[in-house]
C-alpha cells in the first residue's frame, strides 16, 4: 500500500480522473466563492486539454495508492512571451482530502525534478483551493512574487 507518481497522458485517463477533477473544481470553487468571488460551473474545454496532453504541452501526473488515482497535477509548459525562457505554469494540483498526508509535497518535488529535467527555468504556482499549502511551498523554496487580483464583471 505505497504512493506510485507517474506522468501519464492526460487525455488517455480523463475517465478515471473526472471525479477527482470535479471534486477539486467545487472545493475550488466553495473556497473562491467565500472570499466573495463568482466562479462558473464545472464545464471543462476538453478538446483544448486533450489537444495539449497530446502535443506534449500540458502534463499530467498522477498518484495512485494501490493502482487507483487519489491525486493528479496538470502542469502547461510554455516560453515566456517577453525573453523565451521556457517555463511551467501549474493548472491545478490536487489529493484527495483522505490522502492529504504529505503526498501533495512529494507530487511537487516529483514534478520539480521531471520539470528541470526538461530545462524549465522557472515554475508559476499559485494556491487557490487550500491556501494552507502556500506555507508549504515556502519551505520548499517557492517565493511569493506578485499578487493575484481578480475583477469581475
Amino acid at each position: 500500500m505505497t504512493y506510485e507518481i507517474n506522468l501519464e497522458r492526460g487525455d488517455l485517463n480523463y475517465d478515471e480522473l473526472e471525479p477527482n477533477y470535479r471534486s477539486h473544481y467545487a472545493e475550488m470553487k466553495a473556497r473562491l466563492e467565500s472570499d466573495g468571488l463568482t466562479v462558473s460551473d464545472y464545464n471543462p474545454r476538453l478538446e483544448q486539454y486533450f489537444q495539449s496532453f497530446k502535443d506534449g504541452w500540458l502534463l499530467n501526473y498522477v498518484v495512485r495508492k494501490d493502482g487507483v488515482a487519489v491525486g493528479h497535477a496538470n502542469v502547461y509548459l510554455t516560453n515566456d512571451m517577453h525573453n523565451g525562457d521556457f517555463i511551467a505554469s501549474e493548472d491545478v494540483l490536487y489529493i484527495m482530502p483522505e490522502h492529504r498526508n504529505g503526498i501533495g509535497k512529494t507530487l511537487v518535488k516529483y514534478i520539480m525534478a521531471d520539470l528541470d529535467a526538461r530545462g524549465v527555468k522557472r515554475i508559476l504556482i499559485t494556491p487557490v483551493t487550500d491556501l494552507r499549502v502556500a506555507k508549504i511551498w515556502r519551505r520548499m523554496g517557492f517565493k511569493d512574487v506578485a499578487n493575484l487580483m481578480t475583477y469581475e464583471f
